[in-house]
């Protein structure tokens, strides 16, 4: 399996390269997107690789062929089709197992190359990866992606341009023993490498685990925008606080976590995070090698998912970012979802399906992130719904404890303030993260708390 980076840099700059498209559709199944719709994203996606799109095929399959995924005739068409064209990657919309990848390598031959949608995936975010917790993420995934499908096409690790693997076993391949292939010496490498990359993402899991506990002390509930690649969500982040992050109309344009903090009409502060898009057919690596980020999303107070209205699938790339959040396992967290890009849309009122999502969210709001039609519904929605989250709580804070008294006032709603010889008895509504707050401050007794 050849990386893309090794055979798209040439003189040390990235030549563009020209790719034909394959899709298959076995009959009975139900895929999100059909074939037509989903090799239109691949396109996209290979066009933000800097690879242009010159031909696609698809084939429609009583079951995936075993050995080449696609039947022996399709197999030639493509061959043509690439030789005429002067292709120089097949880009195949579904992920190839290691005899596909293989096999497939060997019927078109070493000068053309056989990635899938996963790997283009990948070298995407590897390109896009900012900081060293992104590119340390990106790095494990594109070698447990890598490690099934070596093959002597993919010769030496040494070859990779770039990546971890020149830094694995001390800058480079280690000497290979009596009888050792290079292929096996290859395979220690990537093991000893992913076996590094764990112990440093658990570092960094640690890390960011300790900035939520702090964030938790602090009182301040954090929303986290997710959403389909390219719905909008940075636009938004910029939109609602003023920021500078980096947007861009093409898919996964930024791709580390960023926290931005807001201020609500009440007066309350809010944290908002950025994470990274999702889309159809994400690589089970990726999501993996990601869990750190996404832990985030486990620890939000408010989950604000982000749609783009406009785009003709929105249904399903709603339906594709629930099923990745129900992979996560996360605990229930209310959810409001945003319906971005009503500038884009013509007469009418948004697509009738996104209905059938309106029972699952707290709040659904049409907005512009780009004009800012709708933003101070949707700031108001968010600010009632983590006010629903609140608890109404009577506690008796020393006084010699009068910053948790300033604390409460600031973090929560004061309903009634009591003076005694003990101290200041509060009833206030209070989020969970004061709540927690306040539970682990030893000279502050919980007198008593319900839900608002």
């Amino acid at each position: 399996m050849t990386d893309l980076h090794d055979w798209r840099e040439t003189g040390g700059e990235q030549q563009e390269e020209k790719g034909f498209l394959v899709g298959v559709h076995i009959k009975g199944s139900r895929p999100l997107l059909n074939v037509e719709d989903s090799l239109d994203e691949l396109s996209l996606l290979a066009a933000t690789a800097n690879i242009k799109v010159i031909g696609r095929t698809y084939q429609q399959l009583e079951r995936p062929h075993p050995a080449t995924l696609i039947g022996s005739g399709k197999l030639e068409e493509i061959r043509e089709a690439v030789a005429a064209s002067g292709a120089t990657v097949i880009i195949f919309d579904d992920e190839l197992n290691p005899r596909h990848q293989r096999e497939l390598e060997k019927a078109f031959g070493e000068e053309i190359k056989v990635i899938d949608r996963s790997a283009l995936i990948l070298d995407i975010f590897a390109q896009h990866a900012q900081t060293r917790e992104g590119a340390l993420q990106v790095e494990l995934a594109q070698y447990e992606y890598r490690l099934p499908r070596l093959t002597r096409q993919w010769t030496h690790l040494a070859r990779q341009t770039g990546g971890g693997a020149a830094r694995a076993g001390g800058g480079g391949v280690g000497l290979r023993g009596p009888g050792e292939t290079q292929l096996e010496v290859d395979r220690r490498e990537i093991s000893r490498r992913i076996t590094q990359l764990k112990k440093e993402l658990e570092a960094v899991r640690a890390h960011r685990s300790r900035h939520r506990q702090q964030r938790q002390e602090a009182g301040i509930p954090v929303v986290a925008l997710v959403g389909y690649t390219n719905a909008g969500k940075s636009t938004l982040l910029n939109a609602l606080t003023a920021a500078n992050t980096y947007t861009a109309d093409k898919l996964f344009a930024t791709l580390d976590p960023i926290m931005r903090r807001i201020t609500l009409p009440g007066g309350k502060e809010v944290l908002c995070s950025d994470t990274v898009g999702f889309i159809q057919k994400l690589p089970t690596t990726l999501v993996a090698a990601f869990r750190a980020t996404l832990e985030e999303i486990a620890e939000a107070s408010l989950i604000l998912h982000v749609a783009d209205v406009s785009h003709p699938n929105v249904a399903q790339q709603i339906e594709s970012v629930e099923d990745t959040l129900a992979e996560l396992d996360l605990p229930p967290v209310p959810r409001i979802l945003a319906l971005n890009k009503i500038d884009l849309l013509g007469e009418g009122d948004p697509p009738t399906e996104i209905d059938a999502y309106a029972a699952e969210y707290e709040a659904v709001v049409p907005l512009s992130a780009i004009t800012g039609a709708g933003l101070d519904i949707l700031i108001k929605e968010i600010e009632r719904v983590l006010t629903l989250r609140m608890k109404t709580i009577r506690v008796l804070i020393p006084y010699a404890r009068g910053d948790l008294v300033s604390y409460v006032h600031k973090h929560g709603v004061v309903l009634r303030e009591e003076h005694t010889e003990d101290g200041v008895i509060l009833t206030a509504q209070v989020t969970l993260e004061t709540l927690a707050r306040l539970s682990a401050v030893d000279v502050v007794q919980e007198m008593s708390h319900r839900s608002s």
